[in-house]
């Protein structure tokens, strides 16, 4: 049995020789930057200059041939025909439609109007606190001192232990 012979296009052995040309150009260009002593910037050129021909022989130079010859055929469609125009209408829609319901969300969220708010005032909410928030007591404390006044006697303590 003989393997499959590689399918030859009529471009292809010219595109080879092109990208081994350019290959071997950048090849000897990051020869003589090692020859300089130059060893981490040749190194990059060389990796940069093995790329033409790695893309001709594994095929992407040719796959690139062909998107590049299907989105000028996509884009000589979209100047005539009514379809893909009709298509770029539903997707401004699409768009239009998305941005619109972001906007009136936020709105929403603006005015209190949101779910996250309902289900805070309803009782059934109550158990969608956070523990910290559960065990703050409802009511202020009633050792506060008579008058209104504030009570530093926290932070008197904490002076006198640090002799300020």
């Amino acid at each position: 049995m003989t393997a499959p012979a590689m399918e030859v296009h009529d471009g292809y052995m010219l595109t080879l020789t092109v990208c081994a040309a350019l290959s071997a150009a950048g090849l000897a260009i990051a020869f003589l930057t090692a020859w300089r002593r130059r060893f981490v910037r040749a190194t990059r050129i060389a990796a940069v200059a093995l790329l033409p021909i790695g893309l001709a022989l594994s095929g992407l130079l040719g796959l690139a041939g062909e998107v590049g010859r299907a989105a000028g055929s996509w884009a000589a469609d979209l100047v005539v025909d009514p379809q893909v125009w009709t298509g770029f209408a539903v997707l401004a829609l699409a768009v239009v439609l998305y941005v619109a319901a972001r906007f009136a969300g936020a709105r929403s969220a603006r005015r209190g109007g949101g779910r996250a708010a309902r289900r805070a005032e309803s009782p059934a909410g109550q158990g969608a606190q956070s523990p910290a928030e559960r065990s703050r007591p409802a009511v202020a404390p009633a050792n506060k001192p008579p008058g209104g006044g504030e009570d530093f006697s926290e932070i008197e303590a904490i002076l006198k232990k640090h002799g300020i």
